[in-house]
């Protein structure tokens, strides 16, 4: 073999190594950056199925106390009205 053509078999070769050990730190930080993700996705799932709840409870209640306001609003009525006769 040529001692040119040697030469530049070890610095393609350093070159591919330098590549595959920085192309391995690479495929380590995804891999964490996923897994945390994945956490934070878990959370997120965690507190929207909590919100839905509390807004299905909300709604569920809601209602009944609209209801209770209007009929509280209507016996102030009623007695401010009795008053003002008496």
């Amino acid at each position: 073999m040529n001692t040119a053509s040697e030469v530049l078999l070890i610095i393609v070769s350093a070159i591919l190594g330098i590549f595959l050990l920085v192309l391995i730190a690479a495929v380590i930080y995804v891999i964490k950056i996923l897994r945390q993700v994945k956490r934070i996705t878990a959370r997120a799932e965690t507190v929207a199925g909590s919100v839905e709840a509390a807004a299905t409870a909300f709604g569920k209640t809601a209602t009944p106390l609209a209801v209770l306001r209007i009929i509280g609003k209507i016996v102030n009525q009623a007695n401010k009205s009795r008053k003002r006769k008496d």
